[in-house]
This record gives C-alpha cells, sequence and structure tokens, in this order.
C-alpha cells in the first residue's frame, strides 16, 4: 500500500516541518478520490472538510488557504490575522472566497504557522532558511514562474538568499507538459537560456520542464540549494491529482511551517 503522505527528502533544519499529501486516505468519491484538498473543485463541502481535519490532525495549526490565480503575489501570513483566511468549515465547497486573500505565495515567520499550496500540476516550491527563521510556500504553473513567483518569495523572505534552501514538489513531468510557442517566447524574452527547457515537437508546440525552469529562476536570484521530488503528476493517477490528464480532479498541499518547540 502506497504511503498517503510525502516526507520531503532535503536537508531542511531541525526548527522546519514540511509535508506533502497524495491523493490516498481521503473520503473523496471520484473524480476527488480520495484525498482532495480544495474546496473550489466541486468537491462535497463535508469531503473536504473531512480531508482537512485528517490533514490538521498532522499539524501544529489550520494552514491558511490561498485563493490561488496565477500570480506572483506573495502574502505574509504574519501580517493576517490569527495567521489564517478562513475559519474551520467556513467557505468549502464552490462557495464565493472573497474571505480569502489571493495570493500564490505564502511566507512566515512565526512557529506553528503553516504555509501551504495546492497544486494538481502546476510546480509547488517549498522554501526555508538555513537558520530556521523564516519559511514559505510557493505555487508555480507556468504563468506564476514566468511573472516571478519565486523571485517575489525569495525577496519576501528577507534574508540572504545565499542561505535559502527550496525543495520542488510533484508536477506535470517534462515529458507531459506540452505547450504552445506563446509559452516558449515568454520565458525567453527574459531569458534566453531558458531554451533548454523547451524541446520542440514540431508545429509550434514544445514539451516543457517545469522543474529546469524553476531551477533556473532561482539559480539566477541566488538560491543554489534546490531539491527535489522527480515524480510527474500526470503519469502518476495512483498517487496524483492532474487537471491536465483529468480535468474534474481534486488538490494535494504542500505544507511548510517552523516547529513550535526548538
Amino acid at each position: 500500500m502506497q504511503d498517503e503522505f510525502i516526507c520531503p527528502d532535503w536537508p531542511q533544519p531541525s526548527g522546519v516541518r514540511s509535508l506533502q499529501t497524495t491523493r490516498i486516505g481521503g473520503v473523496s468519491p471520484p473524480p476527488w478520490e480520495s484525498f482532495n484538498l480544495g474546496s473550489h473543485v466541486g468537491d462535497a463541502p463535508r469531503n473536504v472538510a473531512q480531508n482537512r481535519a485528517r490533514l490538521g490532525a498532522r499539524l501544529p495549526t489550520e494552514p491558511c488557504w490561498l485563493e490561488q490565480v496565477h500570480g506572483s503575489c506573495v502574502l505574509d501570513l504574519d501580517c493576517v490575522a490569527g495567521g489564517r483566511s478562513e475559519r474551520d468549515g467556513e467557505r468549502l465547497g464552490n462557495a464565493p472566497r472573497h474571505d480569502m486573500p489571493q495570493a500564490d505565495a505564502a511566507v512566515s515567520r512565526v512557529p506553528g504557522r503553516v504555509c501551504a499550496i495546492l497544486t494538481a500540476d502546476c510546480l509547488p516550491v517549498l522554501f526555508c532558511d538555513l537558520d530556521a527563521t523564516v519559511v514559505a510556500a510557493a505555487h508555480a504553473g507556468w504563468r506564476g514562474l514566468c511573472a516571478g513567483v519565486l523571485e517575489n518569495t525569495v525577496r519576501a523572505m528577507r534574508v540572504d538568499s545565499g542561505k535559502i534552501m527550496a525543495w520542488l514538489g510533484p508536477a506535470i513531468g517534462p515529458a507531459a507538459f506540452e505547450v504552445g510557442e506563446e509559452v516558449r517566447a515568454a520565458f525567453l524574452a527574459q531569458d534566453p537560456h531558458a531554451a533548454h527547457a523547451f524541446r520542440a515537437l514540431g508545429a509550434g508546440k514544445f514539451l516543457s520542464d517545469l522543474h529546469a525552469l524553476a531551477r533556473r529562476r532561482l539559480a539566477a536570484c541566488g538560491v543554489v540549494r534546490v531539491f527535489g521530488i522527480a515524480a510527474c503528476t500526470v503519469t502518476d493517477p495512483a498517487r496524483f491529482f492532474s487537471y491536465r490528464r483529468d480535468g474534474r480532479t481534486g488538490r494535494m498541499a504542500s505544507l511548510i511551517w517552523l516547529a513550535e518547540e526548538r
């Protein structure tokens, strides 16, 4: 039986905790089977609440769930009252989420405050510094990646980028992520050497490597301690949700926080 949680394999400091969920171990029926944590994908609110409660048993506090918009905004959770954007059980299902902050990354320096990102093909990136004083999580689909969400997250951490490490989570892999010329052109306009992350298929189509693009962006802003998991969400339906593969599907969470006890 496969594990329902992935513990990121990286040399995080002893004062940092991180966790990656899979689609395994929840209560949601198909097409969200089964550990769906997304409150905006059509799953019944009670199912999402039960799944989040199960996740919550492994966390010090309820995460601050974001309304992710494929942008580059970073939310400082320490400036949000209590570090939370919604009360337990509220705004689940397809109800309007006006009380949820719009952002595609979150940062915190408060022990026990959980940064969380939801994905189902986009690249989740977790950050911490070597001294365990700050953590962050970023949602890096190609639009957010191109718009600078990783660079903005590094800046928001307000520490020397040479002391930052990053973990790249499960995402659509380089053999599955087909894009058009406009996507390639958008990256090359900022970094001509990003061409190495694209492989031509013909007829204006390319295969793109999100992990490689993220590593280039991180290296450019001084983050060279980069780790990750070689897992493609599209080609592993037993473990991962994939929007590109299934369309209507659930969401996984990538989470990081500072330990309350050092």
